[in-house]
């Protein structure tokens, strides 16, 4: 409890004071959740190239922020293509039967965590400068539609929503977040008016569904491995996949609909 009301108090101030402690603690949970991501695959033998992983996920998350920010053209972007490529010559250099396993691994986990979380930033410079508002109204978006699901499968739930990857979780569950995210989002609307009310709205449905589906796939990642917890980083909360599944799987959804719309 304590860990849990800490670490939100120290994440909503990092999104609430500025750009630069948003960019610093997103840094963090970045690098953090691919080492987590290659400690996780290599449970089954699998070897992915931790460093280099590491470093194209932190070349990209750093690229889009200075992109977002407007400090660096666009063209910064091209620093990651070449470093996917130095994975298959790193592979040589190795004795591994399955070295195609081992270089698809390391482009899964910088992808699936640092591909999120660097689009997060077109979130936060929506207007091409830093706002909280996007950023805290997603967090609460997803707070809303974990609590709602919580509630209503508890006292509600019958009807099992993937029962093969996620026993707990009930479409009554699944219904009962998604109402109380789009009531958040609809009252988001009147105070956080970085966006409009139909894009408040639109977005509180994408965590509704991609939330979720972000939950049952980090499941099935968990269950193919046959661990419980992603990690140990935070004591009685797992690790940085445990807690960001349903944001890394929503932002590009949101992300896209928001340029769209």
């Amino acid at each position: 409890m304590i860990v849990g009301v800490l670490g939100a108090a120290i994440f909503v101030g990092s999104i609430l004071i500025g750009e630069w402690t948003y960019f610093l603690v997103f840094l963090g949970l970045t690098l953090l959740g691919i080492a987590e991501f290659y400690r996780l695959v290599q449970v089954q033998g699998i070897m992915p190239h931790r460093g280099a992983g590491i470093t194209l996920g932190a070349v990209f998350f750093v690229s889009v922020f200075l992109v977002e920010k407007g400090v660096m053209e666009v063209e910064l972007l091209f620093l990651s293509i070449p470093l996917v490529f130095i994975l298959f010559i790193l592979e040589m250099y190795r004795k591994h039967p399955q070295p195609f396993t081992n270089i698809a691994f390391t482009l899964m986990g910088a992808a699936y965590i640092a591909g999120p979380f660097g689009l997060l930033h077109t979130l936060a410079y929506v207007d091409d400068e830093y706002s909280w508002q996007p950023i805290l109204g997603l967090m609460l978006l997803i707070w809303a539609s974990d609590t709602g699901a919580y509630i209503a499968g508890k006292n509600f739930g019958k009807h099992k929503l993937f029962e093969r990857i996620s026993p707990g979780k009930t479409w009554e569950g699944w219904i009962g977040g998604t109402l109380l995210a789009v009531a958040v989002g609809y009252v988001l609307s009147i105070f956080f008016t970085d966006l409009v009310t139909y894009q408040w709205i639109g977005v509180a449905l994408i965590v509704a569904v991609f939330g979720v589906l972000g939950d049952l796939t980090e499941s099935l990642l968990k269950r193919s491995l046959g661990v419980k917890d992603s990690g140990t980083l935070l004591p009685g909360h797992g690790g940085i996949l445990d807690r960001f599944d349903s944001l890394l799987m929503a932002i590009p959804f949101i992300v896209t609909f928001l340029k769209i719309f």
